[in-house]
């Protein structure tokens, strides 16, 4: 009797070594988002703003690679809100993807939806944020997304990580600036303020005592996860007497890049390491805008967002910190007949009344209408995409972000693209790192080659909210495995 005992405790325990450990690593976290309004003051005036949790910027995820976390998204304010999973690949998942009215319907004042973050290839830094409108301003927060157990960084261990949001700041209600601008098609009014961790810095009145501080001790090594949350403006980052080392973008690793200084479009995330390796003082840390048209200064925000990188130690601090030098470059902008408009193709992209995906799942007739152009592609294909620009008077940077999938920037020239000589110039032999951002000129072309692995419906919109209208859709076919195909969607998808 006593060997049948000692038998099955040995048999519990090894369930609970072997088996409860399995289903630990595979269980799922979950976490409440609270879409709520809430008072902020900046620039010596407060306002209502939008925000989960009441945070701002909202608050960071942490994951590992591979991990699925669910998201109870509650919305608790007064305006239709969706959530993006900005760079996450969500293989096979789309239904929370979050793009309005592509993979889902809006939800509601008053409801909630269960939102699953599927992570897979995924390592480094990524970020969510509204896909509503223009409520990204300030619901947003960062993906911080870490190896595996028993995996490491493929660069020396950092001292201690930092997430460094960079993003912008209106006096007025954003929802006003966006309707000003809709209405002419033109440039909506520029922000009144940059921000560093939602601050703007000791260079704007009423915001001194509320710059953002980063202590470090000397000699340490500390990795920035940098993140362009802004709306409109591509911004030069950099921090005085200090050279940053670029190890990372959009979720996957880089070859080290070292530069006094980087260049960040909007939805663009960079990993740097900063080596605290200079003279024990306060140095500052700032952004300034990638200016498209320096004669026109009152159409972007000519301002200086600064924080401080404060050693620890006894010493008189420099007045004021050590300063910054940036430079400028041009390029313009473009009007089409008596509103501006953008357009993909001579298509300028109508929201649809039912979400893409959905219509496309069920088999919903009447979608798209006329201004909403949908390509259809084979599973696993790869698919070659140029972006041509064809203005002649004006243009601006186009960051395009395409959902669920990353790709490789091959070729890029100024003129027309030529389809017989530019692709013999291709960078076939070392492809430079998978992306699922890029920002494009418009006084010129681009090539972008991407792997479809998965089958749904994605976006391929411009991330600058200006260019009203260009966007576009992919539907990618199943493919013929289970594994190759859609899963179905959830059941609390909400309605439109």
């Amino acid at each position: 009797m006593w060997l049948i005992m000692k038998v099955f405790l040995l048999q519990i325990l090894a369930f609970l070594v072997f088996g409860g450990g399995i289903h630990c690593q595979a269980s799922t976290r979950r976490l409440t988002f609270v879409v709520r309004e809430a008072s902020y003051t900046r620039l010596c005036s407060a306002k209502n703003i939008l925000t989960v949790n009441g945070k701002f910027p909202g608050p960071t995820i942490y994951a590992t690679k591979g991990e699925t976390i669910i998201v109870d998204v509650y919305n608790k304010g007064n305006e239709n809100i969706t959530i993006h999973w900005h760079g996450v690949t969500m293989p096979r998942y789309p239904w929370t993807d979050g793009p309005e009215y592509i993979t889902q319907c809006p939800i509601q004042p008053g409801s909630k939806f269960t939102q699953k973050i599927i992570l897979s290839t995924e390592e480094g830094t990524l970020w969510w944020h509204a896909h509503s409108d223009w409520t990204r301003a300030t619901v947003h927060g960062a993906i911080i997304i870490y190896p595996k157990n028993g995996t490491k960084y493929p660069f020396h261990k950092p001292d201690r990580e930092v997430p460094i949001i960079l993003g912008e700041w209106w006096k007025n209600d954003v929802n006003t600036v966006r309707d000003e601008g809709l209405a002419t098609g033109g440039d909506p009014d520029p922000s009144d303020a940059l921000l560093i961790n939602g601050q703007p810095g000791d260079l704007y009145p009423c915001s001194k005592s509320d710059t953002y501080k980063l202590t470090v001790d000397h000699g340490k090594t500390y990795l920035l996860r940098i993140i362009n949350a802004a709306l409109q403006e591509a911004l030069f980052f950099s921090i005085a007497k200090h050279k940053m080392t670029v190890v990372g973008t959009d979720g996957s690793y880089t070859k080290p890049l070292t530069r006094d200084f980087i260049t960040i479009f909007p939805g663009q995330t960079y990993d740097v390491l900063l080596e605290a390796n200079q003279r024990p003082d306060h140095y500052y840390m700032a952004a300034i805008t990638y200016s498209v048209a320096p004669k026109y200064q009152d159409f972007y925000d000519n301002t200086t967002t600064t924080a401080i990188v404060q050693y620890n130690g006894y010493y008189t601090p420099s007045s004021p910190p050590s300063s910054l030098f940036f430079l400028h470059t041009m390029t313009q902008m473009r009007a089409n007949g008596t509103r501006f408009s953008s357009s993909i193709n001579n298509i300028s992209f109508d929201t649809p009344t039912v979400d893409i995906l959905q219509a496309y799942y069920y088999n919903i007739s009447g979608l798209p209408s006329s201004g909403t152009e949908v390509r259809v592609l084979e599973y696993n294909s790869t698919v070659e995409i140029v972006f041509q620009g064809t203005n002649v008077l004006a243009a601006t940077h186009h960051p395009m972000h395409l959902h669920g999938y990353s790709f490789y920037v091959v070729g890029w020239g100024f003129g027309n693209f030529d389809g017989n000589k530019d692709p013999l110039r291709y960078n076939w032999w070392i492809l430079p790192f998978r992306i699922p951002s890029r920002s494009f000129e418009w006084l010129g072309c681009n090539q972008i080659r991407g792997i479809q692995p998965w089958s749904v419906v994605h976006a391929l919109p411009c991330r600058t909210p200006s260019t009203w209208g260009m966007e576009t859709a992919f539907i990618v076919k199943n493919g013929k495995h289970p594994e190759a195909q859609m899963l179905p969607p959830p059941s609390d998808m909400p309605p439109c």
